[in-house]
């Protein structure tokens, strides 16, 4: 080792300045032969070599040159790196978005309650509109009892009645359907965002809970004497 070091010595004080500024690069060949050079070294590109500043320690340690379909293997790996990095600092950015919102689970319960509240009553709006729809429909069936033999004879005004009303309430339906399934939507949410905010919570009892039980300046509290 202290003969590698005696030639990098040597060989630096042969370079100029601006060689020795840029550091010394060595490595030992596929035929065991230690080579030094004032740049990256071809006969090791298939291996490592270290980049040694002027003081004799190593600044860097370059890898082995990579083919074009190793290099391209690479770049994907890196890209590939880079995209999961880019999720999970996504990921830590929505999780303290949602504590912030949601820094306890009294408040994320207050919050469900709230948005299913809005959505019953809405629903309760839509079911006094189908009562209105059916007592109107109870109007139209006594004026239709004239034609009940034959309801073809019916005149055209009542007819159109008796399909708007139809209609009408078809909407309802689907509407309080929908609003059944929005929901079911709300819970999920709620359910989904409880299973992400319980360890978050956690850890946000944990350090109250390690403070509480030292006293004070970090000592632990004293135990009450009988």
């Amino acid at each position: 080792m202290w003969r590698a070091l005696v030639a990098v010595a040597a060989l630096m004080v042969l370079m100029p300045d601006a060689a020795l500024a840029q550091g010394i690069y060595s490595c030992v060949d596929a035929k065991g032969r230690k080579i030094t050079s004032d740049r990256p070294i071809a006969e090791c590109s298939d291996r490592t070599q270290q980049e040694i500043t002027p003081s004799g320690t190593v600044k860097r340690v370059l890898g082995p040159t990579l083919t074009a379909q190793e290099r391209a293997a690479q770049d994907e790996k890196d890209k590939l790196d880079a995209e999961q990095r880019a999720r999970e600092a996504e990921d830590k950015r929505r999780d303290r978005a949602l504590l912030l919102r949601y820094p306890s689970r009294q408040v994320h319960d207050q919050e469900r309650a709230l948005a299913l509240a809005q959505v019953d009553e809405v629903m309760k709006a839509a079911a006094k509109r189908s009562l209105e729809l059916a007592e109107h429909r109870k109007q139209i069936n006594a004026e239709l009892e004239f034609y009940v033999k034959d309801l073809s004879k019916a005149p055209a005004p009542l007819k159109r009645r008796v399909e708007e009303n139809d209609a009408s309430l078809a909407i309802q339906k689907r509407f309080i359907a929908d609003q059944e399934m929005e929901k079911k939507r709300v819970n999920l949410r709620f359910d989904e965002e409880v299973v992400k905010l319980k360890p978050l919570w956690a850890m946000l009892v944990a350090p109250a809970s390690s403070a509480k039980a030292s006293g004070p300046a970090g000592k632990p509290a004293s135990t009450p004497k009988n």
